[in-house]
């Protein structure tokens, strides 16, 4: 073969060569991008799948004795259990229960405290107020005096009236002719009298004083008494001589009846006791 037919023959193998190599790019490129789709609809596929739970599990298989003993290990586990929880509700019925108990002994204390600062706070300002009454009384003395400073002894009366009341202290309202009252009167004598009834108040020698509703100072009083019955006059000697003469005469005459008597019972005793045969 000449030089010119070799040339074109290792030519027209290039081309060949390069259409081979084209073909296998262009198939490759192609089978490339089919995959590239193909794997597209196959990742949804497997998300659909774990979604719907198509994935199959593999499952355990265990023997009956196996079952049996773990159905015994739980119901022992499910036994103890709820002897702990009855256990546990025992116990927090219990702390419930010394709760409520603490609880009621807390406010019954509160209350009682509360009563007793109560009282102790009537009781220091029934002490104070009790203090302050025998200068009420120096002002009523001097009010019912016929003095010139009256008008002035009339305010200080009043200022200190006033002052009493928004303490709740005031006097107790008593008049004579009144009934005598324990709860509110202190009886320091009695008259007799027969114009009024008993237990009537005929003076009124102090004025008492209460403090809300407790009484601070008993009002001091004198009540009346009926008057007791005329005693008997007495008899002369004479007279009482000539009655004791006729009890003792007629004490005599009984103890002789009385004697009499026991000798006739005697006698028929005697003679129902004699033998009528022996007479004869």
């Amino acid at each position: 073969m000449t030089k010119k037919g070799k040339m074109e023959k290792n030519t027209d193998e290039t081309n060949q060569l390069t259409e081979d190599k084209n073909k296998l790019e262009g198939s490759s490129t192609k089978s490339s991008s089919t995959e590239v789709k193909d794997s597209k609809p196959k990742k949804k596929e497997e998300v659909i799948k774990l979604l719907e739970g198509e994935d199959q599990k593999i499952l355990d298989y265990f023997s009956k004795d196996d079952l049996v003993g773990k159905i015994k290990d739980l119901e022992e586990k499910l036994n103890k259990k709820e002897e702990e929880v009855g256990k546990l509700k025992n116990e927090s019925s219990t702390w419930r229960e010394k709760y409520m108990r603490l609880q009621a002994e807390f406010e019954n204390a509160q209350k009682r405290w509360n009563k007793n600062k109560q009282d102790l706070r009537l009781e220091y300002t029934a002490t104070t107020i009790k203090s302050f009454l025998p200068l009420y009384d120096s002002f009523k003395k001097a009010l019912q005096d016929d003095d010139k400073n009256q008008e002035v002894l009339k305010g200080f009366y009043y200022q200190f009236m006033n002052i009493l009341k928004s303490f709740k202290a005031e006097p107790i309202e008593v008049k004579i002719n009144d009934p005598f009252d324990y709860s509110y009167h202190d009886a320091l004598s009695s008259v007799e009298t027969k114009d009024v009834p008993s237990n009537t108040i005929l003076e009124i020698i102090q004025d008492g004083w209460k403090l809300d509703k407790d009484v601070i100072r008993y009002v001091k009083v004198i009540i009346s008494k009926e008057p007791k019955p005329p005693e008997p006059e007495p008899e002369s000697k004479k007279e009482s001589e000539a009655i004791a003469e006729k009890v003792l005469e007629q004490t005599k005459v009984n103890e002789s009846e009385e004697r009499s008597k026991t000798t006739d019972h005697k006698g028929k005793k005697n003679q129902e006791n004699i033998n009528p045969d022996y007479i004869s």
